[in-house]
């Protein structure tokens, strides 16, 4: 079966990204999304191989945001804020999601990440997520199959987190 990326398609609706989270659509035992409620981006807005910052490749995703989010409830009650960590999980999804779109065998997995920044919010005021991730490097060797990427997170169009080296692998299925 082709790829998603040699079928050319290059966004995903909330459906596709459901799809993905109960494994239907890079196949079994590959890539997938987690479920809600750690899904943390409602669309793929465009997904690339070429281009961006190193020439490798780009994804974008949006996730709108209402009061209503699973988090704001808990993480503070009285000062309602998303969890950095979530949106550092974003990041990691998207790359793992990358992978599988390029057609990387296995499931993914973050492996780590370099550097994080974090320089603003997420409140429940806010409109709108949007996360921008940069490939710097796909290995594909034997079994191994990994990307590392920064991403970046906007909120309403101002940006307060950056990671670099945002490491994601697929394991192989045994």
């Amino acid at each position: 079966m082709a790829s998603l990326l040699e079928r050319g398609i290059h966004s995903f609706d909330k459906n596709d990204l459901l799809a993905c989270s109960r494994g239907e659509l890079f196949g079994p035992g590959n890539s997938q999304l987690p479920a809600p409620n750690m899904l943390m981006f409602d669309r793929i807005t465009d997904i690339q191989n070429e281009g961006g910052e190193y020439g490798l490749g780009y994804v974008k995703a949006e996730l709108d945001v209402t009061k209503d989010l699973w988090f704001f409830g808990c993480h503070f009650p009285g000062d309602p804020v998303m969890p950095g960590c979530l949106g550092l999980d974003a990041m990691w999804q998207l790359v793992g999601f990358f992978l599988g779109w390029r057609g990387g065998p296995g499931k993914g997995r973050a492996l780590g990440v370099g550097k994080v920044k974090f320089k603003g919010e997420v409140l429940d005021t806010a409109k709108l997520v949007t996360y921008e991730i940069q490939l710097k490097k796909i290995v594909a060797r034997g079994k191994l199959y990994m990307g590392v990427a920064d991403g970046k997170v906007f909120v309403d169009n101002e940006h307060i987190y950056t990671a670099e080296d945002l490491q994601v692998g697929l394991i192989p299925n045994k």
